[in-house]
């Protein structure tokens, strides 16, 4: 099907969708004959029919111009039936009027929303309040929006006793409009700041004792403990935070227990809090064994028993939550394999083997590349944690031995030595072993690691949650290898194996060498993240903006496999042909004469930017979308999609300081026109320390304006960046809960040791990221519209619209760009 027709079609899809309903409504309402065709057809039932239209509208996109014809539908048909069949339909009317005002303020049609506001009050339902005091509040009016949750909650909720003790349906449907009416006041009250934080709390905890088993109100409760927590605790007086930890951590978990919705918010605190303080009562541990004095000696007696506590909860989250849960967190949880205190460890182990019981084939990928470890400590307790989930379920025995063993031979195939010019090699004549595994007729099946295999799938709705299959596809296991292994000519001779899958085809993998690959490994992971998030947004699923992503898979500390993403050509090689066939191309020895050193006047590199590089490197990347993709219809819906990719990894490069963004790291997609990024190992603002220093945000020379159209970097390119920006200062808790511990990651080396000092991961195998606090306040800072030059920050947050502006006229600026490196070529 070609890009861009789902697009175009969905309108009709929509009408289709609202004849059946029609179709579907008369009947069941009206009692219109049914046709002799579907005379088997038995009628449904009132409440099924609702039940039915609800389901439905799940499905169809979240927009305005989507979902308001068919909620006025809905209406109508409802006040035929009032009037013919005399049915009791006024609060299913009011309920879709709400509806209307929620998709129209969601949508930013204020007024709209306030009619629908108003044809709604005459339902007299107890969740107007709730929708109208949103409305305000988005209007900005925040003590109307209070004044009026408080009115309504005491209007409508007043006899809460009944509520709570009435079991029947309508009771439960009440207790969830009141436990979201209270949310709603606390969260409100908590943002404004106007109520003690005792009030708050207890506000919170109403929502859990109402409606206990709603996720929401556990996860905020959770949240605010979570606030307070870090608002009050002193880093010197660590005694207050264990008041509250058990309270954060279990809430967490409680609300994982009933749904997924903010999964990746919850189980990388609940973690996260969990290791750090088992952590920081061993390093106490530890000083009172040198020091030991008796007030310090009384403190760790606490903290112990906070920890006791802790771990209980966690071995009962353990129990009760279902596992694929976990496995969202799996780097985390690997991450900190080598914590130091014992009973942390010993429930570690008990999840991470229950998990590789749960799901081997994702875990032992993963798994592996710290089984393979050049540290001691952590091949170590990697073995001790297989050796618990062999005893929980012998049969994985076979299946362990065979993924390390095809581990191993990988490892050989990555770090073989291969001699100067030679293309190929041969799996049959040069990698006999690999090749005598696979053949085995008793090789147990070992899953391809695809990026969708790899990532688990959240369920939809909180009904299915405990039975949900997190991998519902078709699984595709490793059959065998092509022979052929070709030998990529880059310095440290990356070779390109092709794999059979189980289904059949082919698919084509990189064995890397020499490059630590578990930074783009989890930053993979972030990408998908955002993925999600960019679908579930309506403005951004409109321009269907994404990120294109492909499977990295850490061997070990310095080798891995990464899937080959085809049909792409380096921005590089794409312009330097382009420039001999014009006559224009510089050799490399002219480009070396045109190298101006760092310590250079501005006015000279200006000069030879201007001067010297840019005639020769006119813009011509535009020439390209024209040859590869001749028919008008692909080459607008190309140029479109490279516009909106390259403005999506911008944003997200961006926020987290991504550098090192030369020709050759930047790749197109020949078939879609989508920007696709590799090489993910310049992270945080490490292109600020380079000898010569990276001063531009992002990628944005003169060709890739010029391929964006007569407009240039105006019209899509800049309204795909405030969109993506938009999204994720909207999404920034989650965001941050799943970065932090990537950026804190004890297992990840972001500066290299210096030669000659003791490397303290030899010992415990963890290493401290000492910058990692910076890191991450910078990412808050950039998130927030902060400005931030040489570590102090520019006056007040910039609004997303300014954001953005200053970031293209940065990235496009000729002062900034004729002070690149040479080699990021800031003249194609």
């Amino acid at each position: 099907m070609e890009s861009g027709s789902y697009q175009r079609g969905y309108e009709y899809i929509v009408r289709l969708h609202m004849l059946n309903e029609l179709e579907q409504g008369t009947k069941t309402l009206l009692h219109f004959p049914h046709s002799t065709s579907d005379a088997t057809e038995i009628p449904v039932s009132f409440n099924k029919l609702l039940l039915y239209w609800e389901s439905r509208l799940q499905l169809a996109q979240s927009s305005f111009r989507v979902q308001e014809p068919i909620l006025n539908l809905h209406r109508v048909i409802l006040a035929l039936a009032n009037q013919e069949q005399d049915v009791s339909v006024d609060k299913d009317i009011g309920q879709s009027w709400l509806r209307s005002a929620k998709v129209a303020r969601k949508a930013g049609h204020i007024q709209t929303a306030y009619s629908s506001l108003l044809n709604a009050s005459a339902f007299n339902l107890p969740e107007f309040c709730v929708e109208k005091a949103k409305w305000f509040w988005h209007k900005g009016d925040y003590d109307q929006a209070q004044n009026l949750l408080e009115k309504g909650i005491a209007e409508h909720f007043s006899d809460t006793t009944n509520i709570r003790k009435d079991k029947s349906e309508e009771a439960r449907a009440e207790r969830l409009a009141y436990a979201k009416a209270i949310l709603l006041f606390a969260r409100y009250s908590e943002s404004t700041a106007n109520m003690e934080s005792n009030a708050i709390f207890r506000q919170y905890k109403e929502v859990t004792e109402v409606y206990n088993d709603w996720e929401d109100g556990h996860f905020y409760l959770a949240k605010y403990y979570d606030k307070v927590m870090s608002t009050l605790t002193d880093p010197e007086k660590p005694d207050k935070q264990g008041q509250f930890l058990p309270h954060v951590v279990k809430n967490f978990g409680n609300s994982l227990m009933y749904g997924s919705q903010y999964v990746y918010q919850s189980m990388p605190r609940m973690l996260a809090l969990w290791f750090d303080y088992g952590a920081a009562l061993a390093e106490a541990e530890k000083k009172l064994e040198k020091k030991g004095s008796t007030a310090t000696h009384s403190i760790l007696v606490s903290k112990r028993t906070v920890l006791g506590h802790l771990n209980k909860i966690m071995n009962s989250m353990r129990e009760r939550l279902p596992p694929y849960q976990f496995l969202t967190a799996f780097p985390q949880l690997i991450s900190r394999i080598c914590h130091i205190h014992d009973e942390v460890f010993g429930q570690l182990m008990q999840i991470i083997a229950q998990l590789t019981v749960a799901f081997p084939q994702q875990a032992m990928w993963q798994m592996m590349a710290v089984s393979k470890s050049s540290y001691a400590v952590r091949a170590r307790r990697c073995s001790q944690i297989l050796h618990q989930a062999k005893y929980m379920k012998p049969e994985l025995n076979k299946f362990i031995q065979d993924a390390t063993k095809l581990t191993d031979r990988l490892l050989d195939l990555c770090n073989r030595h291969v001699e100067q010019g030679v293309p190929t090699m041969s799996i049959t004549q040069d990698f006999r072993a690999l090749k005598r595994l696979l053949d085995d007729k008793s090789f147990s099946p070992i899953l391809l690691p695809l990026q969708s295999a790899m990532t688990v799938t959240l369920p939809s709705s909180s009904v299915q949650h405990s039975t949900h299959d997190p991998f519902p596809g078709q699984q595709i296991y490793i059959c065998g290898f092509e022979d052929t292994v070709e030998v990529l000519s880059s310095l440290q001779k990356p070779k390109k194996v092709t794999i059979r899958g189980s289904d059949g085809s082919l698919y084509t993998m990189m064995c890397k060498p020499k490059d630590d690959l578990r930074k783009d490994c989890r930053l993979m992971e972030f990408n998908s993240i955002i993925n999600k998030f960019l679908r579930k947004d309506p403005d951004s699923r409109k321009r269907q903006l994404h990120m294109r992503t492909y499977s990295v898979v850490p061997l070990n500390e310095e080798c891995g496999l990464l899937e080959w993403v085809p049909n792409t050509n380096g921005l590089r090689n794409i312009l330097l042909k382009i420039y001999k066939e014009k006559g224009t191309y510089m050799s490399g020895r002219e480009l070396k004469n045109c190298m101006v050193p760092v310590g250079a006047p501005l006015e000279k590199k200006m000069d030879m930017y201007k001067e010297k590089l840019l005639p020769r490197h006119p813009p011509v990347f535009s020439e390209w979308f024209l040859k590869t993709f001749p028919d008008p219809t692909s080459w607008y819906t190309a140029r479109l999609n490279y516009a909106r990719t390259s403005a999506v990894i911008s944003m997200v490069g961006y926020i987290l300081g991504l550098g090192d963004r030369h020709g050759e790291n930047v790749l197109f997609d020949s078939t879609t026109g989508d920007a696709v990024h590799v090489d993910f190992n310049c992270l945080f603002n490490k292109g600020e320390t380079f000898d010569c220093p990276e001063v531009v945000p992002f990628r944005l020379t003169h060709n890739m304006v010029d391929a964006m159209g007569p407009m240039g970097y105006e019209g899509i390119f800049r309204r795909a960046c405030e969109v993506t920006l938009k999204v994720m200062k909207d999404q920034m808790d989650p965001l941050m809960s799943v970065l932090k511990p990537f950026i804190y990651d004890p297992l990840v080396e972001w500066s290299k040791p210096i030669k000659g000092r003791s490397n303290p991961a030899a010992e415990s195998g963890e290493i401290t990221n000492e910058k990692a606090m910076t890191h991450v306040q910078n990412i808050e800072a950039r998130l927030k519209g902060i400005l931030k030059n040489k570590s102090k920050a520019r006056g007040l947050p910039l609004s997303i619209e300014g954001h953005v502006n200053y970031l293209i006229q940065e990235a496009t600026d000729e002062k900034l760009l004729c002070q690149m490196y040479i080699g990021w070529a800031a003249y194609l």
